[in-house]
């Protein structure tokens, strides 16, 4: 694989103002465990390998397990996600495939019972944001960083 073109060496101004308003929703106050598995999780539907190994190897760092990451793609069937977890999954996956689903009423319901009307503003941002960085990685078709496998592995 071949990456298209390097989009920061570009595009500078405006890709450092979407790493900047990436920042500004990464710390907005959810949770971090939470912002990351929405970004795998968005980054699964998307097919973007270079987020996934991104924002797995994120959520490893902020204490996420590997268990419950190898199982959010079968999220709905594992007991191991919490309630506002599953409200911001299934949010999740409702606005990445928005022309699909046209985000359910149940949806958005079963989100704002466990999110106050800001903390919903800043899930829904938060689904922006890994959405346009699959767009970008996906269309310019960004590698993510490569670890020689060893003979014995």
């Amino acid at each position: 694989m071949k990456a298209r073109m390097n989009p920061f060496a570009a595009a500078p101004a405006l890709m450092k103002e979407m790493l900047d308003f990436s920042g500004k929703v990464q710390g907005s106050g959810l949770e971090a465990n939470l912002m990351e598995l929405v970004k795998i999780r968005a980054s699964q539907i998307n097919g973007c390998a270079f987020c996934i190994h991104m924002h797995t190897r994120d959520a490893r760092a902020h204490g996420e397990t590997d268990e419950r990451i190898f199982l959010l793609n079968a999220w709905r069937e594992s007991p191991l996600y919490s309630d506002r977890e599953r409200a911001a999954l299934a949010w999740t996956e409702a606005l990445t495939l928005v022309s699909q689903t046209h985000a359910p009423e149940a949806d958005y319901t079963a989100m704002r019972a466990h999110f106050s009307e800001e903390e919903s503003v800043k899930l829904t941002l938060m689904i922006g944001v890994i959405n346009t960085w699959n767009r970008i990685s996906i269309g310019f078709q960004s590698i993510h960083p490569v670890t020689a496998r060893s003979e014995a592995a």
